[in-house]
């Protein structure tokens, strides 16, 4: 089993939904970032259960603590190992799920894999492992604000409930002032009542999470098989219950021209002197999304990730045991109606890890 993402800058997690723990071992981190453990606790936050009527009634305080990598609030370039302990875990709601399957869940796939699952909450399959995925984004995060660069992810669909394409309309800044995360306040009332209704009849939504990334320098990423879009796209299908993933102009560009959807360069009035190429010059648009050839360019850095629908349904499903024998499942429990508001930070978390990483590994650059 892989439970290791990136190459110079490394997230190794552990831990289990209904263990005695979640955590991880973060590499590859530069030495003498300041450390901001607010921030971080913050960011874990953004994501914990229980932060609104339109989450999962499950309490955590999602309190990180760690164990190695930092010294007098400073990274020391030795690994940073942290630890999550689980303490509100009602194990006793999955007894009736030991030996059946929930539907679109990965409790077949994972039990044909290994032979053995641990059916309370999902075990290693839970979403809860991304609070991992956190702290390192979290720590990428400190380390990317001191470049200048920016990751900004919010809800711009829930159900049929959508936000514009082009994000500039947007605030962003407003983004966590309501439960949902969308910089709209209007459409985010309306997402909430959306998700408060299917909360109420049992049932699950899904939706849409757009990212911004700001401030990137020309070059990040390689032009073959580590193309940049390429590994934020696996990064992204990587998280819990995502169905698609597109970038700049995305499936939309499928019905315009070349003529139409070509980024066209232009010079910069009045560039400092002795100015580089790179800040000289800019494009018309942005409908690449910031990459081009697999490398970005220098502008925002913007995609859309797409979450299906909860698995977990408290109402009666169809499903078959683990001797293959038709059963039923009735769920009990505290479950998300909508992963979309949780999912924002988490969303955020593995942007901002692919780009530190290569970052890192763009040699021409120095930290």
């Amino acid at each position: 089993m892989r439970n290791t993402f990136g190459n110079i800058f490394t997230l190794t997690s552990f831990g289990e939904s209904h263990g005695t723990a979640v955590g991880g071992v973060v590499d590859g981190f530069p030495a003498g970032i300041d450390i901001n453990i607010d921030f971080i606790q913050q960011e874990l936050s953004r994501r914990r259960p229980g932060q609104s009527k339109i989450t999962t009634d499950r309490k955590e305080a999602d309190q990180v603590e760690f164990l190695s990598g930092i010294f007098e609030g400073k990274s020391t370039g030795a690994p940073i190992g942290f630890e999550v302990r689980n303490t509100n875990q009602h194990s006793k709601d999955y007894d009736n799920m030991r030996d059946i399957f929930r539907p679109s869940h990965a409790d077949f796939t994972y039990y044909n894999k290994y032979g053995i699952r641990d059916h309370r909450g999902g075990g290693r399959t839970s979403a809860r492992i991304t609070i991992a995925r956190c702290v390192g984004g979290a720590l990428a995060k400190l380390a990317l604000k001191k470049l200048g660069i920016s990751v900004q992810a919010f809800t711009s669909q829930v159900g049929p409930v959508s936000l514009e394409y082009d994000y500039h309309k947007y605030d962003l800044s407003l983004t966590e002032t309501n439960p949902v995360r969308c910089p709209d306040l209007q459409k985010a009332k309306e997402m909430e009542d959306l998700i408060a209704s299917i909360k109420k009849e049992g049932d699950t939504i899904g939706g849409i999470i757009t990212c911004v990334i700001r401030n990137c320098p020309v070059g990040l990423g390689e032009p073959e098989f580590s193309k940049l879009h390429a590994q934020l796209g696996g990064a992204m299908l990587g998280i819990n219950a995502v169905k698609g993933f597109e970038y700049g102009c995305g499936f939309k560009g499928v019905s315009k021209r070349g003529s139409e959807l070509n980024d066209e360069f232009m010079s910069l009035e009045n560039p400092p002197e002795n100015a580089s190429l790179t800040d000289k010059v800019t494009t018309r648009t942005n409908n690449s999304g910031g990459i081009q050839g697999g490398l970005s360019n220098g502008g925002d850095i913007y995609f859309r990730v797409a979450f299906k629908p909860v698995a977990t349904l408290l109402k009666p499903q169809n499903t078959v045991n683990i001797n293959g024998d038709n059963a039923t499942l009735n769920v009990k429990g505290r479950h998300d109606p909508c992963v979309l508001p949780r999912a924002v930070p988490i969303v955020e978390a593995m942007a901002a890890m692919v780009i530190l990483d290569n970052y890192l590994l763009n040699k021409t650059i120095k930290l």
